[in-house]
Parts: structure tokens; C-alpha cells; sequence
């Protein structure tokens, strides 16, 4: 924790009381704190008190009334490791799940590019509602860290789960967090993602349905624990959200090859995502086929090259090569074949028969399948949330 720059968010419940606990821990533990609150939450506990407590003014306004003084919710978002809302009331949940930017906490949590972690605390019957459960599910699925709140005793003096976290768990969850965001420090990860396109013409292609959003998770999620990543992505719409991850933009399977083994010898992982053409037209036309001028009966077809199994063929020791294999049907024994055939590590394998798996989907279900015909398998998750079994996994090797 020593150094690091942490936004504390103070909503409007009653556990804010905590949250002089909290500053006055993180400060010990040699953080920079920094509050932001809500406007509510100063009917619960005084700025003055934060602002003793963290050596900084707390922040709740967007300027300061009687001088004027603009407080930048971007340049906060860009100055913090990590951004803490303890506690996070039902009503800032729900703001942050939907983009509702009406105060200085939620425009700098939504301008945020470090991990965020969000304590709740309420009332039994406001923490299961369907509506908090769905705004919760929204925020992890956005890569939040949600600390669930404890049972005990609650403010309505009814008993439930609905307690804010106590502050020095929420410490030991961003210490456990930092030490582990440096465990891949100095490793180069290559990551392929999305689609690969082949020209048929100027204007057509053949390719397939891939986003590049589990690719492009993967590489957030190693980037985050420290690694220096290189995306080598077909045409997708997706971003990183990590500073620490360069992006290569390449169209065909060929370019996606040449782009990789140019890098692949410098690395320690290379994790084979992108959803590569298995074939190509053997002509491209240097003009738009028209039907009116143009008889085509057919499109002759390549072999386009096998990506993975060419990296396998090159692995050195010490390199890690991670396959993916999506499948229709025969999964298991189609994905022993590829992880021996390809040289592989270990392989992700994930079906397009399980409900919210594949293409265009924000979630996927996969198994994690090794050379001795081991296999862990997992549920339906958020792609982020795969991201990091998956990352674990390599970690693990």
C-alpha cells in the first residue's frame, strides 16, 4: 500500500462512520487518500473530520462555492491505483450501474481507470431486491470488486446480510489486491483477439462473428497484475482499458501471423484468442465482383496457416503457448486434439451450445484443459470475470 493513491467514496448511510476508521488505516499503511463524498453523506459524517484524518481537503462539490476552485473528476480518475466506495449506498449502486453522473463521486467513478471496489451497506430487504442484485450484477460485470457486506445487526435493528465490510478487511482486500497486480511484473503476454477477415474483393470478406471481447479481457486482466501486453487484433470495435497494453491492428490471418511471430520470441505467453479464418479465397478481385458483369459460380478456397500450431512448432522452454478452441460439438476430445496437435499448455475450451457462451456475448461459460487430460471446469461468468480464472491459470504454470 505504501504510495499508492486511493479515491475513498463516502456515501449517505449510516455506516459512513466507518470511514474514519478506514482513512486513518489506509493512511498508516502509507496510502494517499483522497475522499470524495456525496452530499448526503456529509449528514452522517463532517468533511472536516476526513480531511483532518487523510491530510487532504475532502471533495464534494464540483468547485469550491467561495473561490471558484474546479475540482477535476478526470484528473482524479487518472491520479488513482484504486478507487474505494465504503460504504455505497443502494441509491450510488444503482448511479454508478446505470451512468447517472449527478454528483462529484459518480463522474469520478466513471472517469476511474484504476480498479474500483465497492462496499455496500443497507438494509436486508434493499440488498435483495432484484433491482440491487441486477445493479451489483452490472458492476461486476463492468470489472468492479464487490466486497460483500457481512450479517449482523443492522441499522433497522432487523438481522441480515446488509453490514458494510469492517475497514480493516477492506485494507486487507487492497493489500491482497496490490500484491497481487505485481505478480506478473516484468512478463510479456502476446494476445490475439477478434476476427480475421479475407478479402474476396474490395468490399467483401469472408469472417465470422468474433468481438474480441474475451481477447481483449484477457489482456486487461494480465496487464492489471502487472504484465506488458501486445493485442494482436483483427477488425474489432472494442478498447483496452488498460494503460499497459499495446495494440497491433492487422485485417487477414497472414498479417496475424507475421505480426506474431514477430513478437512471439521476445515473450513468456502468448494466449491464442482471435477467432482465426480457417480458409481464404485463393483470388482476391481488384474490383467489386458485380452480379450484372460478373459470373461467379464459386469462390475457390486456401488453407489458411494454423497460427497456434506454427507458435507451437517455434516454443521455446520456458514460453507458454495457451490455446482456445470454441466448439459445436465432440468438444472435449476436438479440444485434446488441438492442446496435443498445437503444442500447447493448457487450452480454453468453450462451447456454442451453453446458453451466453461465445460470440457477442458479455459472458462465457469455458473449461480449462491440460496435456495430462486434466480439465477444470467453471460456470457462467462475465468475460472479466474469466479473464482472471483464466489468468490464474497461467500464473499457476
Amino acid at each position: 500500500m505504501q504510495g499508492k493513491h486511493i479515491i475513498l467514496g463516502i456515501t449517505g448511510g449510516i455506516a459512513a462512520y466507518k470511514s474514519a476508521t478506514l482513512v486513518r488505516l489506509l493512511v498508516k499503511a502509507g496510502a494517499e487518500v483522497q475522499v470524495v463524498m456525496t452530499p448526503n453523506a456529509k449528514e452522517f459524517i463532517t468533511p472536516v473530520t476526513l480531511s483532518t484524518l487523510s491530510g487532504k481537503p475532502a471533495i464534494s462539490e464540483f468547485f469550491t462555492a467561495n473561490t471558484g476552485e474546479w475540482h477535476s473528476h478526470v484528473d482524479l480518475g487518472l491520479w488513482a491505483d484504486a478507487m474505494v466506495i465504503a460504504p455505497a449506498t443502494a441509491s450510488t449502486i444503482a448511479k454508478m450501474a446505470n451512468g447517472v453522473a449527478d454528483n462529484m463521486l459518480v463522474t469520478t467513478y466513471l472517469s476511474a481507470k484504476a480498479p474500483v471496489f465497492v462496499a455496500p451497506a443497507m438494509d436486508l430487504d434493499m440488498m435483495r431486491h432484484p433491482s440491487t442484485v441486477r445493479n451489483l450484477d452490472l458492476l461486476r460485470s463492468y470489472g468492479n470488486h464487490i466486497i460483500e457486506p457481512a450479517a449482523g445487526e443492522l441499522a433497522s435493528h432487523l438481522i441480515g446480510k446488509g453490514r458494510m465490510e469492517e475497514p480493516e478487511n477492506i485494507v486487507k482486500v487492497l493489500d491482497a489486491f496490490f500484491n497481487e497486480s505485481q505478480s506478473l511484473k516484468g512478463k510479456k503476454f502476446l494476445v490475439t483477439a477478434g476476427p480475421t477477415y479475407e478479402k474476396i474483393d474490395p468490399v467483401r470478406f469472408i469472417g465470422n462473428y468474433s468481438s474480441g471481447k474475451m481477447g481483449y479481457a484477457i489482456a486487461d486482466e494480465a496487464a492489471s497484475r502487472g504484465a506488458d501486453v501486445t493485442i494482436v487484433s483483427g477488425p474489432v470495435s472494442v478498447t483496452p482499458s488498460h494503460n499497459n497494453v499495446k495494440i497491433i491492428n492487422v485485417e487477414s490471418a497472414k498479417e496475424m501471423l507475421a505480426a506474431c511471430q514477430n513478437i512471439y520470441p521476445s515473450c513468456d505467453v502468448a494466449i491464442m484468442t482471435a477467432a482465426v479464418a480457417d480458409y481464404a479465397p485463393a483470388e482476391v478481385q481488384d474490383h467489386k465482383i458485380k452480379r450484372e458483369k460478373d459470373e461467379v459460380d464459386h469462390i475457390a478456397l486456401v488453407k489458411n496457416p494454423d497460427i497456434a500450431a506454427t507458435l507451437g512448432r517455434d516454443k521455446q522452454p520456458g514460453q507458454l503457448l495457451i490455446g482456445f478452441a470454441l466448439e459445436t460439438d465432440n468438444e472435449l476430445s476436438n479440444a485434446a486434439d488441438k492442446l496435443h496437435r498445437k503444442n500447447l499448455d493448457m487450452i480454453v475450451l468453450n462451447s456454442l451450445r451453453v446458453p451466453g457462451a461465445g460470440f457477442r456475448t458479455d459472458t462465457n461459460q469455458v473449461s480449462i484443459c491440460y496435456p495430462d487430460g486434466s480439465r477444470k471446469d467453471y460456470s457462467l461468468k462475465s468475460k472479466r470475470e474469466v479473464a482472471s480464472d483464466i489468468i490464474d491459470a497461467i500464473a499457476d504454470l
